[in-house]
């Protein structure tokens, strides 16, 4: 594991760099005090943060919340040579996982650095879900109704969690539930770091046992106070806790979509064929071609497509290029009904060319393992 240490002693800062390398971790040893925490942050990126020197005053948390605040992934432990139950505290609520005694006995030390480094390493044996991103290529595509159901249709065999990241029009939740969410995206940026597999169920809204829903911010101000960081943290977290995670965005390709399209499995862009939505999907494919995204990673979803229409399938596919296409029916007034009550499409009617188009769709990404055997195998086992 790699260790920064920060102490203003010498003598400190070798004591424990001694006791760390003796347990094949890699320290970082800082001489100077908690200011040098957000540079070793930045420039070093440990996994954990040994800053020493600190006392019971609680204005020197500030510079504890800012790295755990702006760097979730970095763990951290403070060594204090008094140590208040104020203090304490307010030091678990600042992000901080653990407060040791200065000067900290190598028994002690060892204890700590092995309870951080086991949370470490079952974090990262735990399965791998797969991030979806929809978003539109152009307003009124469908991306919402899609994100959301396919969502529900994933998690007849899944577990999916689907996070609306249109932060400042976000209406997802309304596409399968009615009311507004008691936590929302942004009360978990607020709060990150205090990131787990619990307190992230905890601010989600449950769809059904194995769907869940983190809405956008219902207040826009504090959908500007999520920063690229934040749905980094999140993302990582929730790709360990489900099957599916699946991305509700906007159009706009500002740094914190780019974070979350970066993580992405596949990307979904969705447009209707039309000359206007097809403009824009050329854009949103030359943008992600200059990311450097390969063409696999992306697959056009052409909503509400119906056969004979002015702008014909070869013609879409002609001018995306070798990017694969996957088409969504037209069912207006059944979709828009479900729309309107708040309910999954597949609720409201299983036999809609919709609805058994997205089951064909989860099902592609899902498969199912089918139990039943052809006739012949089993008079072959009965003989």
């Amino acid at each position: 594991m790699k260790i920064a240490v920060i102490s203003p002693s010498k003598s400190h800062l070798q004591e424990m760099g001694n006791i760390l390398q003796s347990n094949s971790h890699t320290a970082i040893l800082i001489e100077g005090g908690k200011t040098k925490m957000r540079v070793v942050a930045e420039q070093k990126q440990p996994d954990l943060m040994l800053v020493d020197g600190m006392c019971c005053d609680p204005n020197e948390l500030v510079q504890v919340e800012y790295v755990t605040t702006h760097y979730p992934k970095i763990a951290v432990i403070l060594l204090c040579a008094t140590q208040s139950p104020e203090f304490l505290i307010n030091s678990m609520r600042a992000g901080v996982r653990e407060v040791l005694p200065s000067p900290v006995s190598p028994e002690g030390l060892e204890a700590a650095v092995s309870r951080i480094a086991a949370k470490l390493v079952s974090t990262k044996t735990k399965g791998t879900g797969k991030i979806l991103a929809f978003l539109p290529c152009k307003g009124g595509s469908g991306a919402t109704f899609l994100a959301t159901n396919l969502g529900y249709q994933l998690a007849e065999t899944k577990s999916v969690l689907l996070i609306d990241l249109n932060l400042q029009f976000g209406d997802a939740l309304s596409y399968v539930h009615e009311g507004t969410p008691a936590s929302t995206l942004s009360d978990v940026a607020h709060d990150i770091s205090r990131l787990d597999a619990s307190f992230l169920a905890a601010c989600t809204v449950k769809i059904t046992a194995s769907y869940s829903i983190l809405a956008a911010p219902e207040d826009l101000t504090k959908a500007m106070e999520i920063k690229p960081e934040h749905v980094d943290a999140i993302l990582a977290q929730a790709v360990t806790e489900y099957d599916f995670v699946l991305l509700d965005m906007s159009r706009t390709l500002d740094t914190l979509a780019i974070k979350a399209l970066d993580r992405a499995y596949r990307i979904y862009p969705v447009l209707q064929a039309g000359l206007p939505g097809l403009r824009h999907a050329s854009k949103l494919l030359a943008v992600f071609g200059s990311l450097g995204y390969p063409a696999d990673k992306i697959e056009l979803l052409v909503n509400r497509f119906e056969k004979g229409t002015d702008i014909s399938l070869d013609s879409i596919q002609r001018s995306v290029g070798a990017v694969k296409l996957r088409t969504v029916p037209n069912s207006y007034k059944e979709v828009n009904t479900s729309i309107n009550q708040g309910d999954a499409l597949v609720e409201v009617t299983r036999s809609n060319a919709v609805s058994k188009n997205l089951a064909e769709f989860a099902l592609s990404l899902s498969p199912r393992i089918e139990e039943s055997r052809s006739l012949l195998d089993r008079l072959l086992r009965r003989a």
